[in-house]
């Protein structure tokens, strides 16, 4: 099969379980969102999945083939994490000269293309350079590797909203000339909302949800209106979030809605990812 297929992985740190049994795949040419909490278990998997971590049990199989001390099949992934794995004296364009003696299809023209694109100055070393220009040099890296997969564990931190947008706007762009497995683990979930084909859910080291975006998103949806009129409309639904303006209000409602039942001065909206992501992981604790 080819892929990447996590098969009953399980590894605990002393007396936590940070992984119970987990197995999932990663199909060809998608873009995944990998969502959970805080310490759900996103980046042991990740790093079990990269030999990073070793797992107590269950293997990762790469396109078949072990992952594990397998530089042919690792070689075809690349994750960027929140670390910094080049040395901090090195300056930006020694280091796409290093990633590209590691990732022969690496592209050095487009590396160069997109740090012009993010102003990033490449003759800076990485010590220097803030939280948010460490982010992006790395989503340069990652974008230019040009692996079958690419895994971005928190790819956005310390970015501003222009450079958030950018990031997606050139990883859609990428994706659609070239298509390759992308996965997104961000706490971002509005933002990724509208990219990601394929949702998985991680909750206390186990996979509460693995379905498809527009699936999970067609079990409820929106309503907006002035507050009175909301309220007299969801009375009796199972209401799951609520957000109010002034008189305005807008509540996130789980089932099936018939069109014809939705009076003057109410709008029927999509459902919101974030709050169905916060019922699902507060039912599940």
């Amino acid at each position: 099969m080819n892929g990447v297929e996590i098969k009953n992985i399980s590894k605990s740190f002393k007396e936590t379980k940070a992984l119970n049994d987990v197995s999932i795949s990663f199909e060809q040419d998608k873009i995944y969102g990998l969502l959970g909490r805080n310490g759900a278990g996103k980046s042991t998997l990740l790093n079990i999945i990269t030999n990073r971590l070793n797992a107590d049990r269950g293997e990762v199989l790469i396109d078949g083939v072990s992952a594990w001390e397998n530089s042919d099949a690792q070689r075809k992934i690349y994750m960027m994490s929140e670390k910094v794995l080049y040395p901090e004296n090195m300056n930006g364009e020694a280091a796409l000269k290093w990633s590209r003696e590691f990732y022969p299809d690496f592209d050095m023209d487009y590396a160069r293309k997109l740090a012009n694109d993010f102003g990033l100055d490449l003759k800076k070393k990485v010590r220097s350079l803030s939280t948010g220009y460490v982010s992006i040099y790395k989503i340069i890296i990652a974008l230019s590797v040009n692996t079958p997969y690419v895994f971005f564990d928190e790819p956005v931190l310390g970015l501003d909203a222009n450079h958030r947008e950018l990031f997606y706007k050139r990883l859609i762009e990428k994706y659609s000339e070239n298509p390759f497995t992308v996965v997104l683990s961000t706490h971002l979930i509005e933002e990724i909302a509208s990219i990601i084909e394929e949702i998985i859910i991680i909750q206390n080291g186990e996979i509460i949800q693995n379905d498809s975006c527009e699936h999970l998103l067609s079990q409820g949806y929106t309503v907006s209106g002035s507050a009175s009129e909301v309220d007299k409309f969801i009375e009796g639904m199972e209401v799951i979030g609520i957000d109010t303006l002034g008189g305005l209000k807008s509540a996130t409602v789980m089932g099936k809605i018939e069109a014809s039942s939705v009076p003057d001065g109410i709008e029927i909206g999509k459902l919101d990812l974030q709050k169905l992501f916060i019922k699902l992981t507060n039912e599940q604790e």
